[in-house]
């Protein structure tokens, strides 16, 4: 397998069972994706300024040590080279004022972090998919309900 089939997620979460748990539902969807955890807003800043590697997309959860979700977006869109990168916000919190900042913010989805482990693998399908299919279209807020 070749570099350019691999598709990089950089995860910003810090709740490590929440890291796990993504980490094996993304493995369920797709073999050849790399994650790349951090456990706090400053260190997912910090790699992607080094230029090392760019990730396909950013997940971020909302409350993070250090710099939160909403801290590392503002980052990441003042970066004129970054605005390719695709950011997902992957939280508890659904609060529909607050997501509406986000996206004006230059979130471009927004997961509700699901209970069921089955739906969270259909969710995480879909938004990787839409990402690899470069159909982000938008924004959109994806909370599947079972």
């Amino acid at each position: 397998m070749n570099d350019s089939e691999l598709f990089y997620i950089y995860l910003a979460e810090d709740d490590l069972d929440d890291q796990q748990i993504f980490e094996e539902a993304v493995t369920e969807i797709d073999s050849n994706i790399i994650i790349i955890p951090f456990t706090d807003g400053q260190a997912l800043v910090d790699a992607l300024s080094k230029k090392n590697h760019e990730p396909d997309v950013v997940f971020l959860d909302l409350y993070m040590p250090k710099m939160n979700g909403e801290e590392v977006l503002n980052e990441i869109r003042k970066n004129s080279y970054l605005d390719y990168l695709p950011v997902v916000i992957f939280s508890n919190e659904y609060n529909l004022d607050r997501i509406a900042n986000l996206f004006e913010l230059g979130a471009n989805r927004y997961l509700h972090k699901p209970e069921s482990y089955r739906i969270l693998i259909l969710a995480l399908e879909r938004t990787i998919n839409s990402i690899k299919n470069n159909d982000l279209g938008g924004t959109s807020i994806i909370n599947y309900v079972e």
